[in-house]
Order: C-alpha cells, then sequence, then structure tokens
C-alpha cells in the first residue's frame, strides 16, 4: 500500500529485552562428595557426602574413631582419600592443592610445631613461607598475639607454651593469612576456661566477617552453644546433617539427640550395683 504524505508509518518495536540474569549461587565454603578412606581393610570414611554453607559456624560431631580426623585431613589435603572428591569455595582440593590450600586455616588434632622458636618467630616464619610481605606479618602477627592474650609470650619459645598457649599460637597461624575457610579439630581440648573463652570470641567475630568455621569435636555443649550447623558422623558415615535445630529435633538437647542418632545405650537398671554399695 501506497503511503501519503502525513501518515503515520510502521509502529516501531522496542529493541528486545534480555532476559534478566539470575544470580549464580554462591558454593558452598566446603563441599564433599563420595569421599572414603580405608586402613587395612577396616572402613575408615565411608563415601560420605556434605555440604557447608559459605558463613556457617559448622559443627562436625561424633563417637571416638568415628572418622572426623580421617575425614579433615582428607579435606586439607594431608591424606589422600580411596575415592571422592572435595571443594575448598569451588576449588578442587586434589586437583589444584595449591590454590585450594591458599583458602585454608587448619588447627590440626596434634600440635607439631615448630619448638625453638618463639611464637612472634613462628608466626613471622609461616608468613613468610606462605608469601605474606614482611611489614603485613609483622602487623598481623602482633594483633593476633595480643588479641590471643599472647602478647608477653610473643618472645618465649614454643617449647615452653603450655596447652592452652599451643592452641592459641597455632590459631593464630592459621589465621594468619585470612583464609574464607577455618579448619578446627578440638580446638579446645586441654585447654583453660580463659583460653577457651578467648578462642571462642576470636571465631565468632571470624564468622561475623563472613568467614566460615568447620570445628569438630565430641563435646557436645560446645559445638550446641556455637555452631549453627552440625554434622554427625559415626562409623565413617554422616547419619545426620544440617541446621543445628533440625538435627536436635525434639530433643531436649544436641546431647540427647547424638545419644539416639548413634544408638547409644543407656546403663540397665541394676547395672553395676557394685558401685553403690558400701560393702567391700
Amino acid at each position: 500500500m501506497t503511503e501519503y504524505a502525513g501518515a503515520p508509518g510502521p509502529t516501531p518495536h522496542p529493541p528486545p529485552q534480555a532476559a534478566p540474569q539470575k544470580a549464580a549461587p554462591t558454593p558452598p565454603a566446603l563441599a564433599i562428595r563420595g569421599l572414603g578412606k580405608a586402613f587395612g581393610g577396616r572402613v575408615a570414611v565411608n563415601g560420605i557426602n556434605l555440604d557447608v554453607p559459605a558463613g556457617s559456624f559448622y559443627g562436625l560431631v561424633g563417637p571416638n574413631g568415628a572418622g572426623k580426623t580421617t575425614t579433615l585431613s582428607m579435606v586439607t589435603g594431608l591424606l589422600r582419600p580411596d575415592q571422592g572428591q572435595v571443594w575448598v569455595h569451588g576449588v578442587d582440593v586434589w586437583a589444584d592443592p595449591v590454590a585450594a590450600k591458599k583458602a585454608i586455616g587448619v588447627l590440626p588434632d596434634g600440635l607439631r610445631l615448630f619448638e625453638r622458636l618463639s611464637g612472634a618467630e613462628l608466626l613471622s616464619y609461616l608468613g613468610r613461607l606462605r608469601g605474606i610481605p614482611t611489614e603485613v606479618v609483622t602487623q598481623r602477627s602482633g594483633e593476633l598475639l595480643d588479641v590471643l592474650d599472647l602478647t608477653g609470650a610473643g618472645d618465649k619459645l614454643v617449647a615452653d607454651y603450655s596447652t592452652g598457649m599451643r592452641k592459641k599460637i597455632t590459631l593464630a597461624a592459621a589465621l594468619l593469612h585470612s583464609p574464607p575457610l577455618l579448619l578446627l579439630d578440638e580446638p579446645l581440648e586441654a585447654v583453660d576456661p580463659v583460653s577457651a573463652r578467648i578462642i571462642r570470641e576470636v571465631l565468632h567475630s571470624y564468622v561475623r566477617g563472613g568467614r566460615t568455621v568447620v570445628l569438630s569435636s565430641h563435646v557436645m555443649d560446645l559445638v550446641e552453644d556455637n555452631c549453627t550447623h552440625v554434622a554427625v558422623l559415626n562409623e565413617g558415615n554422616i547419619v545426620a546433617a544440617g541446621p543445628l535445630a533440625q538435627v536436635r529435633g525434639d530433643a531436649a538437647s544436641l546431647d540427647d539427640a547424638f545419644f539416639h542418632i548413634v544408638g547409644g545405650r543407656d546403663i540397665a537398671e541394676g547395672g553395676l550395683e557394685w558401685l553403690r554399695s558400701s560393702q567391700d
């Protein structure tokens, strides 16, 4: 059709709008898939799966021998798994161990330290190993020693540290490079109440800053008072996992829930009667 003067032209169509992009989901701070390890035919960790949300204070609990330390050793790259994979903030621990370990701070079971260094020297040495500039190491070391109440012991040899002081200097070493994920194996075991309170305050401050803590312990009260999430490991299997309230359920306490989850057994009526007797 011929257009005439003043006739409206074709109605213009607006340019196509791009579909709104959904933000990519934040990967878990720690993701475990099919992780397993056996020693001499005895299964220590039985192909477990677990996601630890970023920004959580996550408790890993279980009876002695449940596989907690073995699991953390594989997560940190200290022990090679027989099967499975581990990712730290999306980085495969075994495919790219250097990048993964940069994102991890570790307080291991069994404190192996450089005994003939002072606390300040230990932090300086470890900071240089990680390639942190000297002035940054000096600043951070001073702040960590101060916050952890170790300033007066900074020049003291680690060999002369008490158990609580050794835990605190190891925590300082784990925090020195400001990692997004902190893995702690029994951090308050054999620690005096003052040191324990300082460590808890530091960990809560760390989590409030958006970082993630995974705390392995067999002390239910410690986990219930501090953690937002919990996983129960028993005989190498994850038997419960999720937010603390969900795992605790209707039980009066996490200790009660744990007792029933792992199949604990009460002392039978009349058992150990001889302990209640005053007779020889």
